[in-house]
């Protein structure tokens, strides 16, 4: 069984993060005040939430994530993605699918992420 969460971007893989790396107390406390910060209310698609459920919270970070990716924020991406890693410990895949009306994402909790392949092409 494999550890590692993957966020792909139209089928193709943005970041994988490995649960069996720990992380360092700095990082914890960090995910730790997010928690709190994000209690004191968010923002979801224009909405005022005063207090966040668990899975509000998870679409806020995903958006955010979703933009820092856009944006290559990789310190940002980083702690947005651990954050995702270790409040669903059984979350396998973020599959976000950008669209003509905008983007979908699946969360995907039963099927493991088994790593891309890369291909070669040769010209003869």
């Amino acid at each position: 069984m494999s550890n590692i969460m993957a966020v792909l971007i139209n089928g193709i893989a943005q970041i994988e993060f490995d649960r069996d790396k720990p992380l360092n107390d700095y990082q914890l406390t960090y995910l730790d005040e997010m928690d709190r910060k994000m209690e004191m209310g968010i923002d979801i698609d224009g909405e005022a939430v005063s207090s966040p459920e668990l899975h509000q919270k998870i679409q806020f970070v995903t958006a955010n994530m979703i933009s820092a990716i856009k944006a290559d924020n990789e310190a940002m991406i980083s702690a947005l993605c651990s954050y995702l890693a270790t409040r669903m410990p059984d979350l396998k895949q973020i599959k976000i699918t950008e669209e003509n009306e905008g983007m979908s994402v699946d969360m995907v909790f039963d099927q493991e992420y088994k790593g891309q392949v890369s291909v070669g092409f040769t010209k003869h």
